[in-house]
C-alpha cells in the first residue's frame, strides 16, 4: 500500500512552483514577449568566472577516481577547514573544522538542523512571511511548526505576537534573514531582543532553545543596511547557508550546516548530522562541488543587478501607488495589495497582463504578493507600465 501522506501531498503543489509552470506554458503558447515572469527566486546572473576556472582546474589536473569518489560522511576536511576559517575571518566568531556540516544547499542543511534540535512533538517557531516549505522541514520531523503573525509596518519580528508562542514544547527558533518574501534584513537590536528572549526562556523552561537561521541571501544586503552575523548574538545557534545565491549556483545544491562553538554540546551536533543522513539519504553534497567552493568562499557573483533592480522597482511602485516596506536586500519585494484579496488579483488580474507575481496568502501573510526581481533589468522596465495598469484596474 502506497503512503497515503505522501500521496494526499502530491495534490498540493507549491503556489509558486504553479505559477512558474503557467508563465513557461505560456510563453511556450504566446511567445516569451507575452510573459513578465516574477514567481521565482532563480539568479539571473552568471556564477563567477573563478568558478568556472575552478571547475576547469579540478577536472584539468586532479586524479579523476580521487575527484570523483565518495565524500567522508561529515564532508571533506579541506572544505571544512576553509569554510570555518572564512566564516572566522569575516565575523570574528571560532568555528572549527568539526563544526562545520557541508550539506545539499540550505535545504539540506535545514533538514539536518531541525532533526538535531527537536523531537516528535516539539514546537518550532518561525515568522510570518516565511518559506513556505520550512513547513514539510518541520512536520517532517514530526515537530509542529508555529507562525508568529507579520507586523506589515516594518517586517521585523512581532515580539508581541511572538510571547503569546511560547510554552515549554518550543525546542527550535528559525529564522530566515534577509527574508524571503519580504526582502527585509533584521536589524542587530531585533536579533539582539530575540536573543535575549530566548535566553530568558531557557532559563524559565529549564532547556535549551535552538535559534536556526536560514541564510542564503547573506551576500545579497544593500547599500546602508544594517545586517548582523546572527549567531554572533546567540550562543545556541546553528546557521544553514547556501551558495545558490551568492554564487549562483542553485542546480549544483552546496551549502553546510555551522554549529556556534558555543552552542550546548556543540561538537556532537555535527556527528549527529551524520547519523541523521543515515535516515534521510542525504549521504554529503559531491565531492566536486565541495572542492570548487573551498576557493571561491571569498567571491560572489556580480550581486549589484539586485540593488539596482529594487530601486527601480521600488521607486516606480510607489510612484503608482502601491504599498511596500523598502527591502534591504535578497532578490524579493512584499508589496501590498491594493485589493483585500491578493490571490484574486494575482491568479486573474496579474496573470491576464502577463504578470507572474505569487499571492502572500502562501506566505502566510494575506493581502500583500512576492515580486522576485532576479531578472534582465529591461523586463522591470517593459513590466512598469503593465504593473500600473494593473493597479489602475483595481482602484478606479
Amino acid at each position: 500500500m502506497i503512503n497515503a501522506f505522501y500521496r494526499e501531498m502530491t495534490g498540493k503543489e507549491s503556489v509558486i512552483r504553479q505559477f512558474f509552470d503557467f508563465s513557461r506554458k505560456r510563453a511556450a503558447e504566446l511567445g516569451p514577449d507575452s510573459v513578465f515572469n516574477f514567481s521565482i527566486g532563480n539568479p539571473s546572473v552568471p556564477a563567477p568566472d573563478s568558478v568556472t576556472k575552478r571547475f576547469e582546474e579540478l577536472l584539468r589536473t586532479e586524479d579523476p577516481v580521487s575527484l570523483h569518489g565518495y565524500s567522508p560522511t561529515l564532508g571533506l576536511p579541506s572544505t571544512k577547514a576553509a569554510i570555518a576559517e572564512s566564516l572566522n575571518r569575516r565575523f570574528g566568531m571560532n568555528y572549527t573544522p568539526e563544526l562545520i556540516f557541508p550539506t545539499s544547499g540550505a535545504a539540506g542543511a535545514l533538514s539536518h538542523a531541525l532533526r538535531a534540535v527537536t523531537k516528535p512533538g516539539d514546537v518550532v517557531i518561525t515568522f510570518a512571511p516565511y518559506f513556505p516549505e520550512y513547513i514539510p522541514y518541520v512536520t517532517g520531523t514530526g515537530a509542529e511548526l508555529k507562525v508568529v503573525p507579520a507586523d506589515p509596518s516594518t517586517f521585523q519580528i512581532n515580539f508581541e505576537k511572538l510571547m503569546e508562542m511560547f510554552s515549554p514544547e518550543v525546542s527550535a527558533v528559525l529564522i530566515n534573514s534577509p527574508n524571503n518574501p519580504s526582502g527585509i534584513v533584521y536589524t542587530t537590536e531585533t536579533i539582539d531582543r530575540l536573543a535575549k528572549l530566548l535566553t530568558e526562556k531557557e532559563k524559565e523552561y529549564g532547556h535549551e532553545i535552538f535559534l536556526i537561521t536560514d541564510e542564503p541571501y547573506r551576500e545579497i544586503v544593500f547599500e546602508g543596511t544594517d545586517s548582523p552575523f546572527i549567531s554572533a548574538h546567540y550562543d545556541n545557534s546553528i546557521c544553514c547557508y547556501s551558495f545558490s545565491k551568492s554564487l549562483s549556483l542553485p542546480g549544483e545544491r552546496i551549502g553546510y550546516v555551522a554549529v556556534n562553538p558555543k552552542a550546548h554540546d556543540a561538537e556532537k551536533l555535527v556527528p549527529m548530522c551524520g547519523q541523521i543522513s543515515r535516515f534521510t539519504g542525504h549521504n554529503c553534497p559531491s565531492s566536486l562541488m565541495q572542492r570548487v567552493i573551498e576557493t571561491e568562499l571569498y567571491n560572489t557573483s556580480d550581486l549589484s543587478i539586485y540593488e539596482k533592480n529594487a530601486n527601480l522597482l521600488y521607486d516606480a511602485l510607489t510612484d503608482i501607488g502601491y504599498s511596500i516596506v523598502r527591502p534591504g536586500g535578497t532578490f524579493y519585494m512584499f508589496p501590498r495589495s491594493p485589493i483585500a484579496d491578493a490571490n484574486e488579483f494575482c491568479w486573474t488580474g496579474a496573470r491576464e497582463l502577463g504578470l507572474i507575481i505569487v499571492p502572500g496568502d502562501s506566505f502566510e501573510c494575506p493581502g500583500h504578493f512576492r515580486i522576485s526581481y532576479c531578472v534582465p533589468t529591461e523586463q522591470i522596465e517593459k513590466a512598469i507600465p503593465l504593473f500600473e495598469t494593473l493597479y489602475r484596474r483595481f482602484t478606479e
